[in-house]
């Protein structure tokens, strides 16, 4: 008897990156502060407090080093941001090809 999950051969799923649309700086975390806080390098040079909404601090985990979208406040917009978006490692090295991370 075979156990997993074996139900003939494998296909890979094609999945569309998503791109910064307006308003949206993609970074990299620098650092993670606790209570759902990171520091964030954005790709206009700035270094922002970011926030990991309670819908998404659910969902995924996000690490030191790991690329993600943000959307800044419209308060204090250079300063402080919410996590909207966090990018895989191969959607990543696309994004650093087509030019959208400047780092």
């Amino acid at each position: 008897m075979s156990r997993g999950n074996n139900r003939g051969p494998q296909t890979q799923e094609v999945r569309r990156v998503r791109s910064p649309r307006r308003g949206e700086i993609p970074g990299v975390v620098e650092q993670i502060m606790g209570h759902g806080k990171l520091k964030v390098r954005c790709a206009d040079g700035k270094i922002r407090l970011c926030r990991i909404p309670g819908k998404m601090k659910k969902r995924i985990w996000i690490r030191e080093g790991d690329v993600v979208l943000i959307k800044p406040w419209a308060f204090q917009s250079d300063e402080k941001a919410d996590v909207i978006w966090r990018y895989t490692r191969t959607e990543s090295n696309y994004l650093e090809r087509r030019g959208f991370l400047k780092l």
